[in-house]
């Protein structure tokens, strides 16, 4: 009987350790400019997304684009930061949820300037391809996944 109760303590202490550091990875801050209409709305689906936004309204992206090691080239209207990763412009939620899982070696994931149909950027329905973007601290990048033209 003792052991049980142990074991049973146990699991609850274990259950309790993993959902508080399933939240912790939840927590992302959004540095953006007051005028970008699309980033509020990428805002609103992450949040709906499950995720706790804080929002940082800034004069101008640059330097946290630079701060946080986003390559030029990859650049787009809006950078985040959610558990020692950057993630730069619309990537969907759900690519950030996968990035927060598989812990991959990398700096962040970026979804290059703003591709129609990407979160934040969908109007009439009309969807480009793009791609979400794998990149590591040295600028080098890897396609993730590819969100097709519809």
């Amino acid at each position: 009987m003792r052991s049980t109760k142990l074991l049973l303590r146990v699991l609850i202490v274990g259950a309790l350790l993993f959902l508080n550091l399933d939240g912790a990875s939840n927590e992302i801050t959004v540095y953006k400019t007051t005028t970008c209409g699309c980033c509020g709305i990428w805002v609103d689906h992450l949040k709906s997304s499950g995720f706790q936004v804080t929002v940082k309204n800034v004069e101008s992206t640059a330097q946290y684009q630079e701060k946080f090691g986003v390559p030029q080239k990859m650049g787009s209207c809006h950078t985040a930061v959610v558990d020692g990763y950057t993630i730069e412009g619309h990537v969907p939620a759900s690519e950030i949820q996968r990035l927060l899982k598989e812990r991959p070696k990398a700096k962040g994931l970026a979804v290059p300037g703003m591709p129609m149909g990407a979160p934040g950027m969908e109007a009439g329905g009309r969807s480009d391809k793009y791609a979400v973007l794998l990149f590591q601290a040295d600028g080098t990048a890897s396609v993730y996944r590819e969100y097709p033209a519809r």
